[in-house]
């Protein structure tokens, strides 16, 4: 009972109901291709490595090719218990091979026809109950903290993962305009989430606005400067597969368009967070002020709160190339270069189109806030959002 009063409150019930209401039909809805070929011919399962055997294993400086041979124990499945001598392929790759010691837990794919094991193969440790550990400390974190928010944030959250899987996924790879689905994702997802925080309220709506308009100039600005960058979209990660992969119609261009400002949303959103609940603020502590003096009191807000979020943007998409910039100075790789070099240019366009948006959504917010929280003569708010006359 005392979970559920967290949960709910007046002016969260609505949007917490259709959240909920969300989740299950997202939880039901079919992807459409849960009859894919590739995984379907063998069982996914948990092993426990009882021995190992490296003789074939052929070592050359830092790669080693060949493979390693397994004696497991299948844990589940139709073939529980059962002991067989499972196949580990190594290709002289150490982003992706992996090589396996007695104790290890391991995903194995066994392959069989009717009752008898053909090949078991090691397809990679074994991480889904670690993964489980450290999402259920996260969200006991977030509910000891955060409360009745903090649960409310966990059911955006499932549904933000369930609408990208469910439906932003399915429908990309059916050649739907990536830019569209992206854009009408993400006001989905802004619509609910905010809610979720605000309820049904002025606020909910000023924030709402404020953070469509930045995301808007965000996805304008990405399609001009990545065509004017001549980027193709295959330089995201694994996107060039796709089209070797019985996807050739599939637009990347347009996919990596929509993968910026879908990356951008969550601080665009944050910041109109924080500037709406900043106004409202300030009307809260002078009824009588006027929208004018509520939008420049946002602005100035907004003006603080820009220079932090956008070398957020700046560290999380730089932090993931690393390596490569480690690459450039080690090889004495001229500025001029780095800058060109099209991967560098894609990860421009990321972080200051995304910074565009931040720092436009800003000014944006308040100015949306200002006009619809200030100036309500005959009316006021408690600090829940609730009107009285």
């Amino acid at each position: 009972m005392g979970t559920l009063q967290k949960l709910f409150s007046r002016r969260t019930a609505l949007p917490v109901v259709l959240a909920l209401v969300l989740m299950v039909v997202l939880l039901l809805l079919p992807t459409g291709y849960e009859g894919a070929q590739s995984y379907q011919n063998a069982d996914r399962v948990k092993a426990l490595v009882l021995a190992t055997d490296e003789s074939d294993i052929i070592d050359t400086g830092l790669v080693r090719s060949g493979e390693q041979r397994c004696t497991v124990r299948i844990l589940g499945g139709q073939f529980a218990g059962q002991e067989t001598t499972a196949v580990n392929r190594l290709n002289g790759s150490l982003a992706q091979d992996k090589l396996f010691a007695v104790g290890d837990y391991a995903f194995v794919a066994v392959s069989h026809n009717g009752d008898t094991i053909t090949t078991v193969s090691m397809t990679d440790h074994y991480r889904l109950d670690k993964e489980v550990l450290l999402a259920g400390l996260f969200l006991l974190l977030l509910i000891l903290f955060a409360g009745g928010t903090g649960l409310r944030a966990i059911l955006s959250f499932v549904d933000t993962i369930l609408l990208m899987w469910k439906v932003l996924v399915p429908c990309l790879l059916k050649g739907w305009n990536p830019i569209w689905v992206a854009m009408g994702l993400v006001l989905v997802l802004t619509c609910l989430i905010l809610s979720l925080i605000y309820g049904l309220d002025r606020r909910c709506l000023a924030a709402v606005l404020g953070a469509a308009l930045g995301i808007t100039v965000t996805a304008v600005l990405g399609s001009i400067f990545t065509d004017l960058f001549q980027i193709h979209g295959a330089v995201m990660e694994y996107s060039e597969s796709l089209l070797y992969a019985g996807y050739p119609y599939l637009d990347l261009t347009q996919i990596f368009v929509a993968s910026i400002f879908l990356g951008s949303s969550g601080a665009v959103m944050d910041l109109s967070v924080d500037i709406c609940s900043a106004v409202y603020e300030v009307v809260q502590k002078k009824p009588d002020i006027r929208a004018r003096e509520a939008i420049v009191s946002g602005f100035a807000v907004g003006r603080a709160a820009c220079g932090s979020t956008t070398t957020t943007l700046l560290l999380a998409y730089s932090g993931s190339y690393v390596a490569l910039l480690m690459v450039f100075m080690a090889q004495g790789t001229p500025i001029s270069f780095i800058l060109n070099y099209k991967y560098v240019a894609a990860e421009i366009v990321h972080t200051i189109v995304g910074s565009f948006g931040l720092v436009t959504v800003a000014p944006l917010t308040a100015i949306t806030s200002g006009l619809l929280l200030a100036g309500r003569k005959g009316k006021q708010t408690d600090r829940d959002g609730n009107e009285s006359v």
